[in-house]
């Protein structure tokens, strides 16, 4: 049985000692070897996120840059250790995987799979479908309507297909629905609508697809904000239950958590249960919590907070997420988007802002990580 806790509060938390674990051997060139093996291989156990989740009853995950998985000591001991179930951050994506027409490159997704496997970690395939990072044949082509949608099929079928029994969850669809409560006119959607259908009815067929290819994975459609109720997650609701009730088959709903300080506090709970109440798994599938960070005299950014009462928020936040999903029975894995700030999208995408992670810039835990392990351990 899962329970809560009240929810912490204030930045200034005591940080316990974090012993990591030498990692299994990634199916790419060795490692350098880690000079305190022995006496990290004794520490870990109870102390982990991913040792205190299995407790929970929850999968705690981690987006994986593949590159420094296989070439960073300390980031990998981190992904191996910490995590029980991983995310490709971006080498299942449509321009990763099939960058030209006909060829696909599995070498990376692979990769991950093979440490994932020797690690006893579950994988969560990202993305299938999505209408960012696809390949430039593909956005340039002078394609018609009917062979755009034949693309999609095979493609779908063909990943899909290809990484049978080794995905728990897919990311099937990716971000299809705007903030402003509309279907997002992707070039799937105008395709569809050449054709005479409407225009979201690619999405439907994408799982009819992806479920044929693999029987097995769970589907999920994943977005932002869905966190927050208002028209995105309405009309999200709403075609998920429409999907339900033609057949088709989806099986889960991912809430990406991308939070920001400046915002304010989803109403997170209350959209997990009724997407929940539909018969589905609902996930956090993205989770980081940005805030605006200090400007040097040079117009750089340090990836300090810059406002102690937001930085004691963002630890508030990141225990709350996690606590929204144990308190929900449907949300078993929790995984958060990236390692560490040092590598972290937040920066380049929001100019000013940062820190939204659990390391910090020498991958080294935070507050945050620490928050994390005080749920887990008082929901075991």
């Amino acid at each position: 049985m899962r329970t809560t806790r009240p929810l912490l509060v204030g930045a200034a938390l005591a940080l316990a000692s974090v012993a990591l674990a030498p990692s299994a051997a990634l199916a790419a060139p060795a490692p350098p070897a880690d000079p305190n093996a022995s006496e990290h291989s004794a520490a870990i156990g109870e102390n982990t996120l991913r040792a205190l989740a299995e407790a929970a009853g929850i999968e705690i995950g981690v987006a994986v840059n593949t590159d420094l998985l296989a070439s960073d000591v300390k980031y990998r001991n981190i992904v191996n250790t910490q995590y029980s179930s991983v995310t490709a951050e971006n080498v299942m994506k449509w321009e990763a995987l099939n960058p030209q027409p006909g060829v696909y490159d599995w070498e990376a997704a692979e990769a991950l799979i093979a440490n994932a496997e020797a690690n006893g970690q579950v994988v969560r395939g990202h993305t299938l479908v999505w209408h960012n990072q696809l390949p430039a044949w593909l956005t340039t082509g002078d394609y018609s309507a009917e062979e755009l949608r034949a693309t999609l099929e095979e493609h779908v079928k063909t990943v899909a297909a290809h990484f049978a029994g080794d995905i728990q969850q897919w990311d099937v669809v990716n971000e299809v629905i705007d903030d402003n409560g509309t279907f997002r006119e992707t070039i799937w959607y105008q395709a569809y609508e050449e054709l005479g259908l409407p225009g979201e009815q690619y999405v439907a067929d994408v799982f009819r697809w992806a479920k044929e290819a693999d029987p097995e994975a769970v589907l999920f459609y994943n977005d932002y904000n869905l966190e927050f109720t208002g028209p995105k997650s309405n009309l999200a609701y709403t075609f998920v239950q429409d999907m339900l009730a033609d057949g088709v088959p989806i099986e889960g709903v991912g809430f990406q958590g991308h939070l920001d300080t400046q915002y304010g506090y989803p109403d997170l709970r209350n959209n997990l249960e009724r997407f929940a109440a539909l018969g589905l798994e609902v996930a956090m599938t993205e989770v980081d919590v940005r805030t605006f960070v200090t400007q040097k005299p040079n117009g750089t950014y340090t990836n300090t907070p810059a406002d102690p009462a937001e930085e004691a928020q963002q630890i508030d936040w990141w225990a709350q997420t996690l606590e929204d999903c144990l308190a929900v029975e449907a949300c078993n894995s929790y995984t958060v988007w990236g390692v560490s700030d040092a590598h972290s999208w937040i920066p380049g995408w929001f100019t000013g802002q940062g820190a939204g992670l659990l390391y910090d810039m020498h991958d080294n835990p935070k507050a945050q990580y620490e928050a994390l392990r005080e749920v887990l351990r008082d929901a075991s």
